[in-house]
Protein backbone atom coordinates (compact mmCIF):
# COMPACT_ATOMS: atom_id res chain seq x y z
CA UNK A 1 0.00 0.00 0.00
CA UNK A 2 0.99 3.20 -1.31
CA UNK A 3 1.01 6.05 1.54
CA UNK A 4 0.36 9.21 -0.91
CA UNK A 5 0.22 11.55 1.90
CA UNK A 6 4.01 10.44 2.75
CA UNK A 7 5.51 11.19 -0.90
CA UNK A 8 3.67 14.33 -1.14
CA UNK A 9 4.75 16.01 1.85
CA UNK A 10 5.98 18.97 1.11
CA UNK A 11 7.63 19.68 4.44
CA UNK A 12 9.39 16.69 4.23
CA UNK A 13 12.92 16.30 2.81
CA UNK A 14 13.14 13.71 -0.31
CA UNK A 15 15.34 11.58 -2.37
CA UNK A 16 14.67 8.69 -4.96
CA UNK A 17 16.39 6.66 -7.08
CA UNK A 18 14.58 6.41 -10.32
CA UNK A 19 15.66 3.09 -13.25
CA UNK A 20 15.01 3.25 -16.96
CA UNK A 21 15.46 1.05 -19.68
CA UNK A 22 15.85 1.46 -23.96
CA UNK A 23 15.77 -0.78 -26.01
CA UNK A 24 16.90 -0.43 -30.04
CA UNK A 25 16.85 3.15 -29.10
CA UNK A 26 19.14 6.72 -28.70
CA UNK A 27 17.96 7.83 -25.43
CA UNK A 28 19.95 10.92 -25.99
CA UNK A 29 21.91 12.15 -28.45
CA UNK A 30 24.92 13.89 -28.27
CA UNK A 31 24.83 16.82 -30.98
CA UNK A 32 29.18 17.06 -30.36
CA UNK A 33 29.50 13.05 -31.64
CA UNK A 34 26.88 12.94 -34.63
CA UNK A 35 23.78 12.51 -31.91
CA UNK A 36 25.75 9.14 -31.06
CA UNK A 37 24.15 8.11 -27.72
CA UNK A 38 25.86 10.28 -24.86
CA UNK A 39 28.72 7.73 -23.42
CA UNK A 40 31.96 8.82 -20.80
CA UNK A 41 34.77 8.12 -22.78
CA UNK A 42 36.13 5.81 -20.24
CA UNK A 43 34.16 3.59 -19.02
CA UNK A 44 31.76 3.24 -21.81
CA UNK A 45 28.45 3.84 -20.12
CA UNK A 46 25.89 5.32 -21.37
CA UNK A 47 25.07 9.17 -20.04
CA UNK A 48 21.14 10.61 -20.34
CA UNK A 49 21.59 14.13 -18.98
CA UNK A 50 19.42 15.96 -16.32
CA UNK A 51 18.22 18.12 -18.90
CA UNK A 52 16.83 15.59 -21.28
CA UNK A 53 14.70 13.89 -17.93
CA UNK A 54 13.57 17.43 -17.36
CA UNK A 55 12.63 17.96 -20.92
CA UNK A 56 10.60 14.66 -21.03
CA UNK A 57 8.66 15.57 -16.83
CA UNK A 58 7.88 18.94 -19.04
CA UNK A 59 6.23 17.73 -22.03
CA UNK A 60 4.13 14.99 -19.94
CA UNK A 61 2.65 17.90 -17.88
CA UNK A 62 2.33 20.03 -20.79
CA UNK A 63 0.32 17.50 -22.58
CA UNK A 64 -2.16 16.73 -20.14
CA UNK A 65 -2.27 19.83 -17.54
CA UNK A 66 -0.44 22.75 -19.52
CA UNK A 67 -4.29 24.38 -19.35
CA UNK A 68 -4.40 24.49 -16.32
CA UNK A 69 -3.84 27.68 -14.12
CA UNK A 70 -0.53 27.21 -12.15
CA UNK A 71 0.22 24.02 -14.59
CA UNK A 72 1.77 25.52 -17.64
CA UNK A 73 5.21 25.26 -18.74
CA UNK A 74 7.62 28.01 -19.36
CA UNK A 75 10.47 26.12 -21.21
CA UNK A 76 8.88 25.13 -24.38
CA UNK A 77 10.21 24.25 -27.89
CA UNK A 78 10.33 27.11 -30.01
CA UNK A 79 9.64 29.57 -27.70
CA UNK A 80 10.87 32.96 -26.68
CA UNK A 81 10.99 33.23 -23.30
CA UNK A 82 11.24 36.91 -23.09
CA UNK A 83 7.74 37.07 -24.79
CA UNK A 84 6.23 34.49 -22.33
CA UNK A 85 7.95 36.66 -19.46
CA UNK A 86 6.11 39.67 -20.68
CA UNK A 87 3.25 38.23 -21.30
CA UNK A 88 3.03 37.29 -17.65
CA UNK A 89 4.32 40.65 -16.73
CA UNK A 90 1.61 42.48 -18.59
CA UNK A 91 -1.02 39.97 -17.37
CA UNK A 92 -0.39 41.27 -13.46
CA UNK A 93 0.58 44.75 -14.33
CA UNK A 94 -2.52 46.16 -15.92
CA UNK A 95 -1.05 45.66 -19.52
CA UNK A 96 2.14 47.41 -18.17
CA UNK A 97 5.64 45.62 -18.32
CA UNK A 98 6.64 46.83 -14.57
CA UNK A 99 6.83 45.13 -11.52
CA UNK A 100 9.92 44.19 -9.20
CA UNK A 101 12.09 41.37 -9.56
CA UNK A 102 10.39 39.77 -6.30
CA UNK A 103 7.41 40.11 -7.26
CA UNK A 104 8.00 38.68 -11.02
CA UNK A 105 9.79 35.89 -9.29
CA UNK A 106 6.69 34.95 -7.89
CA UNK A 107 4.28 35.73 -10.75
CA UNK A 108 6.37 33.30 -12.22
CA UNK A 109 6.37 30.40 -10.06
CA UNK A 110 2.50 30.76 -9.82
CA UNK A 111 2.21 30.75 -12.91
CA UNK A 112 4.76 27.85 -14.58
CA UNK A 113 4.92 24.16 -12.82
CA UNK A 114 8.59 24.22 -14.52
CA UNK A 115 9.88 26.97 -12.78
CA UNK A 116 8.15 26.26 -9.33
CA UNK A 117 9.63 22.51 -9.63
CA UNK A 118 13.17 22.83 -11.49
CA UNK A 119 13.90 26.90 -11.04
CA UNK A 120 14.91 28.94 -13.78
CA UNK A 121 17.16 31.65 -14.66
CA UNK A 122 14.91 34.83 -15.45
CA UNK A 123 17.47 37.88 -14.85
CA UNK A 124 16.72 39.77 -18.33
CA UNK A 125 16.78 43.38 -19.56
CA UNK A 126 13.10 42.57 -20.36
CA UNK A 127 10.65 41.52 -17.65
CA UNK A 128 13.33 40.97 -15.10
CA UNK A 129 12.42 38.17 -12.90
CA UNK A 130 15.57 37.03 -11.22
CA UNK A 131 16.26 33.57 -10.14
CA UNK A 132 14.51 31.25 -8.86
CA UNK A 133 16.39 27.76 -7.46
CA UNK A 134 14.01 25.00 -7.84
CA UNK A 135 13.34 21.71 -5.19
CA UNK A 136 13.66 18.96 -7.35
CA UNK A 137 17.35 18.15 -8.76
CA UNK A 138 18.36 15.67 -10.78
CA UNK A 139 21.38 13.47 -11.80
CA UNK A 140 22.61 12.61 -15.14
CA UNK A 141 21.29 9.21 -15.56
CA UNK A 142 24.19 6.60 -16.21
CA UNK A 143 23.81 3.31 -17.50
CA UNK A 144 24.51 -0.09 -15.08
CA UNK A 145 26.86 -1.61 -17.54
CA UNK A 146 28.72 -0.32 -20.95
CA UNK A 147 26.64 0.53 -23.28
CA UNK A 148 27.24 -0.85 -27.18
CA UNK A 149 26.61 2.38 -29.55
CA UNK A 150 25.43 1.85 -32.84
CA UNK A 151 25.14 3.69 -36.24
CA UNK A 152 23.72 2.07 -38.72
CA UNK A 153 22.47 3.14 -42.46
CA UNK A 154 18.85 3.17 -43.52
CA UNK A 155 17.17 3.62 -46.64
CA UNK A 156 14.07 4.94 -47.53
CA UNK A 157 11.60 4.21 -49.97
CA UNK A 158 10.98 7.05 -51.37
CA UNK A 159 12.84 8.46 -54.37
CA UNK A 160 13.37 12.46 -54.67
CA UNK A 161 14.71 12.61 -58.22
CA UNK A 162 12.10 13.55 -60.80
CA UNK A 163 10.77 10.85 -63.41
CA UNK A 164 12.60 13.75 -66.35
CA UNK A 165 15.93 13.24 -64.27
CA UNK A 166 16.22 9.46 -64.46
CA UNK A 167 15.42 9.32 -67.74
CA UNK A 168 18.51 11.65 -68.51
CA UNK A 169 20.47 8.73 -66.53
CA UNK A 170 20.70 10.28 -62.98
CA UNK A 171 20.07 7.38 -60.51
CA UNK A 172 21.42 8.77 -57.66
CA UNK A 173 18.65 7.86 -55.33
CA UNK A 174 17.93 5.29 -57.41
CA UNK A 175 17.81 3.11 -53.95
CA UNK A 176 15.59 5.59 -52.07
CA UNK A 177 16.78 7.96 -49.61
CA UNK A 178 19.64 7.45 -47.58
CA UNK A 179 20.16 7.96 -43.93
CA UNK A 180 21.66 7.11 -40.30
CA UNK A 181 19.92 6.10 -37.52
CA UNK A 182 21.83 5.77 -34.07
CA UNK A 183 20.64 3.45 -30.88
CA UNK A 184 22.00 1.13 -28.18
CA UNK A 185 20.75 -2.09 -28.06
CA UNK A 186 19.99 -2.37 -24.61
CA UNK A 187 20.80 -0.02 -21.60
CA UNK A 188 19.74 0.22 -18.14
CA UNK A 189 19.89 3.42 -16.63
CA UNK A 190 20.17 4.81 -13.03
CA UNK A 191 19.48 8.65 -11.94
CA UNK A 192 19.26 10.20 -9.02
CA UNK A 193 16.97 12.96 -8.04
CA UNK A 194 16.51 15.07 -4.72
CA UNK A 195 13.92 17.36 -2.96
CA UNK A 196 14.59 20.55 -0.62
CA UNK A 197 11.42 21.46 1.05
CA UNK A 198 13.06 24.95 1.68
CA UNK A 199 13.05 25.90 -1.96
CA UNK A 200 9.79 24.47 -1.78
CA UNK A 201 8.61 26.75 0.40
CA UNK A 202 9.66 29.75 -1.35
CA UNK A 203 8.49 28.56 -4.68
CA UNK A 204 4.90 27.68 -3.38
CA UNK A 205 5.18 23.88 -4.23
CA UNK A 206 1.58 21.84 -3.18
CA UNK A 207 0.85 18.47 -2.51
CA UNK A 208 -0.65 18.59 -6.05
CA UNK A 209 2.74 19.17 -7.57
CA UNK A 210 4.29 16.41 -6.13
CA UNK A 211 1.92 13.90 -7.23
CA UNK A 212 1.87 14.99 -11.16
CA UNK A 213 5.86 15.03 -10.45
CA UNK A 214 6.07 11.08 -9.13
CA UNK A 215 3.70 10.52 -12.06
CA UNK A 216 5.24 11.86 -14.71
CA UNK A 217 8.45 9.77 -14.01
CA UNK A 218 6.70 6.58 -14.01
CA UNK A 219 3.98 7.55 -17.25
CA UNK A 220 6.38 10.24 -19.39
CA UNK A 221 7.88 7.56 -21.63
CA UNK A 222 4.65 6.87 -22.98
CA UNK A 223 4.35 10.14 -24.54
CA UNK A 224 7.66 10.04 -25.89
CA UNK A 225 7.76 7.78 -27.97
CA UNK A 226 9.21 7.65 -31.47
CA UNK A 227 11.45 5.63 -34.16
CA UNK A 228 14.29 7.06 -32.91
CA UNK A 229 13.63 6.35 -28.82
CA UNK A 230 13.24 2.60 -29.76
CA UNK A 231 11.38 1.24 -26.13
CA UNK A 232 11.90 3.25 -23.32
CA UNK A 233 10.39 2.32 -19.25
CA UNK A 234 10.19 3.39 -15.93
CA UNK A 235 11.30 0.12 -14.38
CA UNK A 236 12.47 1.83 -10.71
CA UNK A 237 11.09 4.22 -8.51
CA UNK A 238 12.13 4.27 -4.95
CA UNK A 239 11.50 7.34 -2.72
CA UNK A 240 13.34 7.64 0.89
CA UNK A 241 11.15 9.90 3.07
CA UNK A 242 12.51 11.93 6.10
CA UNK A 243 10.60 13.44 8.67
CA UNK A 244 12.20 16.72 8.60
CA UNK A 245 12.80 19.51 6.39
CA UNK A 246 16.68 18.78 6.86
CA UNK A 247 16.74 15.04 6.61
CA UNK A 248 17.52 12.44 9.03
CA UNK A 249 20.44 10.25 6.94
CA UNK A 250 22.66 11.12 4.65
CA UNK A 251 21.37 11.17 1.13
CA UNK A 252 24.24 8.79 -0.31
CA UNK A 253 23.84 6.15 2.67
CA UNK A 254 20.15 6.07 1.38
CA UNK A 255 20.67 5.55 -2.17
CA UNK A 256 23.28 2.85 -1.81
CA UNK A 257 20.70 1.06 -0.29
CA UNK A 258 19.20 0.41 -4.00
CA UNK A 259 21.55 -1.59 -6.20
CA UNK A 260 21.41 -3.36 -9.64
CA UNK A 261 23.51 -6.26 -10.66
CA UNK A 262 23.58 -7.77 -13.77
CA UNK A 263 22.56 -11.72 -13.35
CA UNK A 264 25.89 -13.88 -13.26
CA UNK A 265 24.83 -16.13 -15.96
CA UNK A 266 24.35 -12.58 -18.34
CA UNK A 267 27.35 -11.98 -20.30
CA UNK A 268 25.63 -9.56 -22.84
CA UNK A 269 22.37 -7.96 -21.27
CA UNK A 270 19.04 -7.44 -23.80
CA UNK A 271 16.21 -6.69 -21.23
CA UNK A 272 15.27 -5.98 -17.71
CA UNK A 273 15.17 -9.55 -16.90
CA UNK A 274 19.14 -10.11 -17.35
CA UNK A 275 18.89 -7.59 -14.01
CA UNK A 276 18.07 -8.11 -10.43
CA UNK A 277 17.69 -4.94 -8.23
CA UNK A 278 17.99 -5.54 -4.63
CA UNK A 279 16.65 -3.11 -1.73
CA UNK A 280 18.76 -3.33 1.76
CA UNK A 281 16.17 -2.54 4.39
CA UNK A 282 18.35 -3.79 7.28
CA UNK A 283 18.71 -1.00 10.14
CA UNK A 284 16.75 1.72 8.16
CA UNK A 285 17.09 5.01 10.03
CA UNK A 286 14.04 5.35 12.40
CA UNK A 287 12.98 8.57 10.80
CA UNK A 288 13.39 7.66 6.89
CA UNK A 289 10.68 5.77 5.00
CA UNK A 290 11.01 4.32 1.76
CA UNK A 291 8.29 3.90 -0.45
CA UNK A 292 8.69 1.21 -3.59
CA UNK A 293 6.28 3.66 -6.38
CA UNK A 294 7.90 1.80 -9.57
CA UNK A 295 9.67 -1.78 -8.58
CA UNK A 296 10.51 -3.98 -11.86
Amino acid sequence: MINEELITDVARRHDFVLLFDVTDGNPNGDPDAGNLPRTDPETNQGLVTDVALKRKVRDWIDMGYGKQERLKIYVQHGAYLTDTRNRIFGSHSEGGKSGSINEGRTWMCEEFFDVRMFGAVMSMKEANAGQVRGPIQLTFARSIDPIAPMDITIVGPAQNASQSKRAEGDESDKFGTMGRKSFVPYGLYRAHGFFNPHFARQTGVTAEDMTLFWQALELMWDVDRSASRGFMASRGLYIFSHTSALGDAPAHRLLERITVERRTEVAVPRSFNDYQIKINEEDMPEKVSLTKLVHG
